[in-house]
């Protein structure tokens, strides 16, 4: 597995200050108006428009990260969140960026104390504790703060055009939002300090085999692919893919019981013995605080 051995410079990551109004949104079906997202498009997408869908829009800084973006997208999450419709999440960019890094101009001046007092990070953490599953659709560059983004999705799926790199070495500091450990768990210890150490990075089918990316489309094909995955899981009982994401990212197990305090598990197996489509209402019954607990004893 060769790592595409071509370094990036600081001035790739080099991005405009005060551009948030270079894009207007003209998307008739944005949740959001135009005045209230400067940074990014929102709207449902799917047959039965049940998926949400998340796209940066600022194009002239390569959809560099900032506040303001992370704080609209932290927003569309919340909305998407309470959204009983929504049964699943997605997030790109465009054809050829998905995101390049935070906004260099914006930290650079901040000082130690600020982030320490502040967390002023904390909230860009959001797109990994919301409970629906997310999936990150990236075509063309996922770098820094981008590549990050794309972890913190539950599923990637990458266009052919797709790359990723953690650069963040060659302007001397390191990723900010937890992405030293994703990209290890990602692709395990050594290519994740290669790629750390060295600001290489590598292209959509090696991130596919060292099994950061789920899928490997061609461009065109990509967010309509991501979208279909989103139809698929957001035709299951939300509750209980709710307890699959929470089981997986905290590490730990939940007990099958867990699953009899909703109704949505008592439909599940009747529709399987009665040879019928299941009907899920996305109803519990009752919250049973042993149910997530391990038996003792």
């Amino acid at each position: 597995m060769d790592v595409v051995g071509e370094s990036f410079t600081p001035i790739d990551f080099q991005v405009k200050k005060n551009d948030c109004n270079w894009k207007k949104c003209q998307s008739p079906k944005s949740l959001l108006s135009c005045a209230q997202n400067n940074y990014i498009l929102v709207e449902k997408r799917g047959e039965k428009r049940n998926v949400g869908f998340i796209q940066l829009n600022r194009p002239e800084a390569y959809n560099a990260l900032c506040d303001d973006m992370m704080t609209e997208m932290g927003n569309a999450l919340d909305a998407f969140e309470v959204d009983k419709d929504i049964g699943a999440i997605v997030i790109t960019g465009s054809d050829h960026i998905f995101a390049v890094c935070a906004d260099n101009e914006e930290m650079q001046n901040r000082a130690t104390k600020e982030y320490l007092r502040r967390n002023v990070l904390d909230h860009w953490n959001r797109v990994s504790t919301v409970k629906k599953p997310v999936i990150a659709a990236v075509n063309g560059f996922a770098l820094g703060g981008g590549c990050e983004l794309a972890m913190m999705c539950d599923i990637i799926y990458a266009g052919e055009n797709a790359m990723f790199g953690q650069p963040e070495i060659l302007l001397g500091t390191i990723p900010g939002v937890w992405g030293t450990q994703r990209l290890c768990n990602a692709v395990g210890k050594s290519l994740a300090m290669e790629l750390l150490l060295t600001g290489d990075k590598i292209n959509a089918q090696v991130a596919k085999q060292s099994g950061l990316v789920n899928k490997v489309y061609p461009v065109d094909q990509l967010v309509s692919e991501a979208i279909r995955c989103g139809e698929k899981i957001a035709a299951h009982s939300k509750k209980i893919t709710a307890m699959v994401k929470e089981s997986v990212n905290a590490g730990v197990s939940l007990w099958l019981n867990a699953t009899f305090a909703t109704d949505d598990r008592k439909e599940g197996m009747t529709a399987f013995v009665e040879k019928r489509k299941a009907s899920f209402q996305d109803k519990q019954r009752r919250f049973i605080t042993e149910c997530l607990s391990p038996p003792r004893g």
